[in-house]
């Protein structure tokens, strides 16, 4: 199970004094709400904290929003009400951002899903779901688009142990390309393997005794790739995902009597922010 951090991405990022760099081509021409969800803000921070580093290092002025869950578990229990409930919520809160020049930015690949087009079928009369799905990015895709239209500042090193990237099903099922490739393309002289198939992990059913052997069964043609690869990261940008791809690919490589280099899951975004040498240390939960 991952772990629960008390001291939440929310709650470190109201006390972390980073600020935009001026010397970026974005500096000044965009402002990001961080959507923190629930998986980064209680249980993986550090994806929140590069997010921020990040969009601080190009420019961008940033603010963490978190005003509840997506509805994702819900909607995993076949529980319409209550992720309209949620919808209803959480739209109207990041609306008043969007109303203040801020661009909603997603950490996690469900979530984004979730705002961008499982609101919109669900409430398609609620004006602040459409303004929402309209005006919300996959932090990879708003990077990637920054690049485009801005540019980035110099300074990416090259990390030449390389990425197995995980492309997961719901970040594909947002038809904005693959979005995680195109950013982790852009660091100069770094092998990337992409992995374009089904994790297995599926929400809770990687986890839950009944169903996690058939979970593992399902992601281990995923693993063995990215076993095979024996590249030094393993990313995802799905945060349940990347474990469980790791902790498959350590059984697969193990059986083969080699030890996978990778030493823990990550998002993108991570490694997007290691490769420019920022400190994720300072002010992370």
């Amino acid at each position: 199970m991952p772990k629960f951090h008390a001291r939440t991405f929310v709650g470190a990022d109201k006390t972390d004094a980073a600020k935009p760099n001026a010397a970026a081509p974005a500096y000044g021409k965009r402002r990001a709400a961080l959507f923190a969800t629930c998986f980064v803000n209680y249980n993986k921070p550090e994806t929140g904290t590069a997010a921020r580093r990040v969009l601080n290092h190009l420019g961008v002025e940033t603010k963490s929003a978190y005003p509840g869950c997506c509805g994702m578990p819900f909607l995993e229990q076949g529980d319409i009400a209550r992720v309209a409930v949620q919808a209803e919520k959480v739209a109207k809160a990041l609306c008043a951002l969007i109303d203040e020049d801020y661009d909603i930015v997603t950490l996690t690949a469900s979530c984004g899903l979730m705002l961008k087009f499982e609101w919109p079928l669900i409430l398609p009369g609620n004006a602040d779901v459409t303004k929402l799905s309209e005006n919300v990015y996959d932090i990879d895709e708003y990077v990637v688009d920054i690049a485009k239209k801005e540019g980035l500042p110099p300074g990416l090193t090259p990390l030449p142990e390389g990425v197995s990237l995980h492309l997961p099903c719901h970040a594909r099922a947002q038809n904005m390309g693959p979005k995680a490739a195109e950013l982790l393309r852009l660091i100069p002289a770094t092998p990337i393997d992409v992995i374009e198939r089904c994790s297995g992990h599926g929400g809770t059913f990687g986890v839950m005794k009944g169903t996690h052997e058939t979970a593992m069964k399902v992601g281990r043609p995923v693993m063995r790739q990215a076993a095979a690869g024996a590249r030094g990261h393993i990313a995802s940008d799905c945060p349940l995902a990347a474990a469980h791809i790791l902790n498959g690919a350590r059984e697969a490589a193990a059986k083969e009597g080699k030890e996978l280099p990778a030493r823990k899951a990550e998002h993108p975004i991570e490694i997007f922010a290691a490769a420019y040498g920022l400190d994720l240390d300072k002010g992370n939960p």
